[in-house]
């Protein structure tokens, strides 16, 4: 019995450890079902494409100088979370892309995007990640790799 109980209360401290008691937790948030179409039919109304393309898919041409033109989509290291293009679109600065030209020096600390928090609906935010995301493809690792155990 004792040690069941030691089970039991060994299991219960792991799981409320991995529990985030932070008030800015995110992890019970969850988005309505958005529509890919409408999705990108705000790509293009909020001018996404001045600065933005999006691997396999016809949109307007970008307008941005050519270095500053950020490809979305396509084979990627790591796939594109729903929380990954959120937090891109409404919070631009938190993570500047790595396809945009460095210059020499210390990263830079804005990102040419514009924040538009208030131009677009919370609708036209889900509708956009609900047509980007699946847009993502996951790179295969390399044929060579050898595993050992």
């Amino acid at each position: 019995m004792k040690t069941l109980c030691g089970v039991v209360l060994a299991t219960l401290g792991l799981v409320l450890t991995g529990c985030d008691s932070s008030l800015k937790s995110t992890s019970r948030f969850r988005l309505p079902q958005g529509d890919a179409a409408n999705g990108k039919a705000a790509f293009v109304a909020l001018k996404c494409t001045e600065c933005h393309t999006l691997a396999g898919v016809e949109l307007p041409k970008p307008t941005a100088p050519a270095d500053t033109v950020v490809a979305l989509g396509g084979e990627v290291a790591r796939l594109r979370t729903i929380g990954d293009l959120l937090t891109s679109i409404v919070h631009p600065n938190y993570a500047i892309s790595d396809k945009l030209p460095r210059p020499k020096g210390p990263p830079p600390a804005k990102s040419p995007m514009r924040v538009m928090n208030d131009q677009m609906t919370v609708t036209q935010l889900i509708d956009l990640v609900t047509f980007l995301q699946p847009h993502y493809k996951q790179l295969s690792p390399p044929v060579d790799m050898h595993y050992s155990l």
